[in-house]
């Protein structure tokens, strides 16, 4: 269902959620035209919010957006158009558009579960270059998500997995072991998940990965998951020492295409996942 917002609210929604856009402004105007200069638009692949005059140059314009957007990549184009017959309308006068690209380069990052690690972890995580996703199915553990953090409660978050958007990253923290296992067999049948931790001590990272060898989980599959997640250079077992050693290793993830020439310059190697004798609460 389209949802109604006016061009500056589409634009504000769809920057927090990571959607591509095209912002569409009429830069100026000559002679008769439908709208006049400074008039905005916003475009996705699939919607679009306000107008810049309707008829066939909005129509057009349209169509160029969705043109920009299927590059990929964020870009600034500026179109003179004229309002002639050719162009299918008898307004007789001229307008200067300009197109500019939003492409988001924030890595998406789904959360699975909200008890008391992810509570202290949201706040770390929201002022990153992150798209955060936190899913549960309670919602009243979802209702203190920090701003720009994008909550959805499921009755079976499972769901949600098929529907990340490509490269997302999951870390899964739920109270329920059953329900982690059955999230990272989803993930894993994502080859594009390129990030996948699982809070838990390591007697339960060995019987996840016992249980999906007998599952028929190749050795590869089975070492993408993490677990347990975290950085063992940090200490202690309280959810907010859980929540930075977390917190570490995902933002080491973020700037490891900068970081990875000076790992081999120097020798260096990445600390070590988290280590626990007893798992840490959720």
């Amino acid at each position: 269902m389209k949802r109604h917002w006016r061009w500056f609210e589409a634009l504000n929604e769809l920057q927090q959620n990571g959607e591509p856009l095209v912002l569409i402004t009429v830069l100026a105007t000559a002679g008769s035209t439908p709208r006049d200069a400074a008039t905005k638009m916003v475009v996705t692949a699939g919607e679009q919010w306000d107008t810049i005059g309707g008829g066939n140059l909005e129509f057009q314009a349209i169509a160029r957006a969705r043109e920009l957007l299927a590059g990929g990549s964020a870009r600034t184009e500026v179109e003179q158009i004229e309002l002639g017959a050719s162009r299918g309308q008898c307004c007789g006068g001229a307008a200067q558009l300009l197109f500019e690209v939003l492409v988001s380069s924030r890595q998406p990052l789904a959360i699975f579960g909200a008890g008391h690690v992810a509570q202290r972890l949201l706040p770390i995580l929201a002022p990153l270059d992150l798209q955060l996703s936190w899913i549960d199915s309670r919602p009243d553990w979802l209702a203190d998500a920090p701003a720009g953090v994008t909550t959805d409660c499921l009755a079976n978050p499972v769901d949600a997995i098929a529907d990340l958007p490509e490269h997302s990253w999951v870390l899964i923290l739920t109270h329920n072991h059953q329900l982690d296992f059955e999230l990272v067999q989803a993930a894993l049948k994502r080859p594009d998940i390129g990030y996948l931790g699982v809070i838990g001590s390591a007697t339960k990272a060995k019987r996840f990965r016992q249980r999906l060898a007998h599952r028929g989980w190749s050795q590869a599959d089975i070492e993408r998951m993490l677990c347990p997640v975290g950085v063992l250079d940090i200490p202690g077992k309280r959810p907010a020492e859980v929540a930075v050693s977390i917190a570490a290793q995902l933002i080491q993830r973020l700037h490891a295409n900068t970081a990875q020439p000076a790992k081999k310059a120097t020798g260096l190697n990445w600390p070590q996942s988290r280590s626990l004798n007893q798992e840490p609460s959720e």
